[in-house]
């Protein structure tokens, strides 16, 4: 990876992800889809300043939708959720 914010692309803020770092102190990132764990980790915790206790990674695969008559297909990608020591936060989700 040549840099940090191409290894991490940008937070997932949903319902089920707010709920979890809210419960359990779990952050969802899209990430590039040739990134490891290790990668990951280093990048979340250079980029925010925090403690990475757990990673666990996704391969999402794209949805087929309909576009007008056709039918188009979303891009596939790569979610990653990281854990983060007690105490620490990110502020991206907070807000």
């Amino acid at each position: 990876m040549a840099t940090l914010h191409r290894t991490v692309v940008r937070p997932v803020m949903t319902e089920k992800t707010s709920a979890g770092y809210q419960e359990r102190g779990e952050y969802a990132f899209e990430v590039a889809p040739e990134a490891n764990k290790a990668a990951i980790r280093q990048a979340i915790e250079r980029l925010f300043g925090v403690k990475v206790t757990a990673v666990w990674t996704a391969n999402v695969r794209g949805k087929t939708r309909r576009v007008g008559k056709t039918t188009g297909r979303r891009s596939n990608w790569k979610k990653a959720i990281v854990k983060l020591r007690d105490g620490d936060t990110i502020d991206v989700f907070e807000g």
